[in-house]
């Protein structure tokens, strides 16, 4: 447990962190999932830029690799591009 205030703010800081990082990676998953359940080239290339830019924005917060993230809009690319 806690031995001072500092580390009960830290606990406190951290849960709001690991929920919020939590809501932004779910959000992206599912918009990754939507994106590769569609069947529909122009509503999947419509779409591909947003969920691009929400795997950059992992990226960006350190939540994934930017390789990950390279290798996740990739995968995305070649699965339109098959369409």
């Amino acid at each position: 447990m806690a031995n001072n205030a500092s580390a009960e703010k830290c606990i406190r800081q951290s849960e709001r962190h690991r929920l919020h990082n939590k809501y932004y990676a779910k959000t992206t998953r599912n918009a990754i999932r939507a994106l590769r359940n569609t069947t529909d080239k122009e509503t999947a290339a419509a779409t591909a830029p947003k969920v691009y830019a929400m795997i950059d924005k992992l990226a960006k917060m350190g939540l994934i690799h930017k390789n990950k993230a390279s290798n996740l809009k990739s995968g995305l690319a070649v699965y339109i591009n098959k369409l």
